[in-house]
């Protein structure tokens, strides 16, 4: 009898050895292990944890958290992501009703004055889940009525509506992230458009002017230094105020490789060119992530 022998697939290649510069300790274990107690008695999840953020302890230190409602299973594949992702077709995810309510009552526990507010995209509900982020904006702000709220959405799959729906809610910065440059799209971003962000980013701006709108990318994925710079004129012909810049890290083997380390000068020469070309800040560096010090780059814009 023949016996059938299972082959595993291969598993992703590694990337380039880390440089120093880009190791960073794990410390303040106990704000970190208080934090995540206290979140998961409220059901809540944060981006921090769910995409294995480099800079979760620093942050959790200070206080800070960035927020991801709309439940912890995304409908899309990004070959970056580690959030856990789901198929509607296969399976249910239903939200919590009770989301926006424990979202700010963790927020006014933890005596936020700024509070960052994702979600993942739930490309599954009619209206993308606008109406859930908009009722967990206001929320926030009735929980917290001097705190400022910066929320960083989904596409909403071109939905302008939706879009509109959660600007209405009134926030300080509407974020939504290109994630890279137009050519690496369909790698990097399958079940996203290039033109389709710019477009989400440049209504933002249109419908709630006294707004700052905001848009980060990652770089070490196979981008060149020219196309970065395109990136950002895309950006600032779609009126963005600030762009954040910062090195993509492999989460785990199943994603995406790392193609290089990118060296800390280069960002100094984006940042600088992001300024001379009309940006209120810009914020780059290895660490940086989107909602990285949002407080204190929201700050330097104004």
């Amino acid at each position: 009898m023949e016996t059938l022998v299972q082959i595993a697939p291969p598993r992703p290649e590694a990337g380039p050895r880390l440089p120093d510069f880009l190791r960073k300790s794990a410390t303040h274990f106990e704000s970190l292990t208080a934090l995540k107690k206290d979140l998961r008695a409220l059901n809540l999840h944060t981006v921090c944890e769910s995409a294995r953020c480099p800079n979760i302890h620093e942050c959790f230190h200070r206080g800070a958290a960035t927020f991801m409602i709309l439940g912890n299973l995304c409908t899309r594949g990004c070959t970056f992501c580690s959030v856990p992702k789901f198929n509607p077709r296969k399976q249910e995810s239903p939200l919590d009703p009770d989301e926006p309510a424990h979202v700010a009552r963790m927020a006014a526990t933890m005596k936020l004055r700024y509070v960052v507010i994702t979600s993942v995209n739930r490309d599954d509900l009619a209206d993308g889940g606008s109406t859930h982020f908009a009722a967990t904006v206001t929320a926030v702000q009735q929980a917290l009525p001097a705190a400022q709220v910066e929320v960083l959405t989904p596409d909403f799959d071109g939905n302008l509506g939706a879009v509109a729906r959660v600007l209405d809610a009134a926030p300080d910065v509407f974020n939504h992230n290109m994630e890279t440059i137009a050519r690496l799209y369909r790698s990097v971003r399958p079940q996203a458009k290039y033109q389709q962000s710019l477009e989400v980013l440049k209504f933002a701006k249109q419908h709630r002017p006294q707004a700052l709108t905001k848009s980060g990318l990652m770089v070490g994925l196979g981008e060149k230094f020219d196309e970065v710079c395109r990136l950002l004129d895309d950006l600032r012909a779609a009126d963005t105020d600030i762009a954040t810049i910062g090195q993509y890290l492999q989460p785990s083997r199943k994603n995406r490789r790392v193609t290089r380390h990118v060296p800390l000068e280069e960002y100094e020469r984006w940042r600088e060119y992001g300024l001379s070309i009309g940006f209120k800040n810009v914020f780059a560096g290895p660490f940086v992530r989107s909602s990285y010090m949002a407080d204190l780059v929201h700050e330097e814009a104004i």
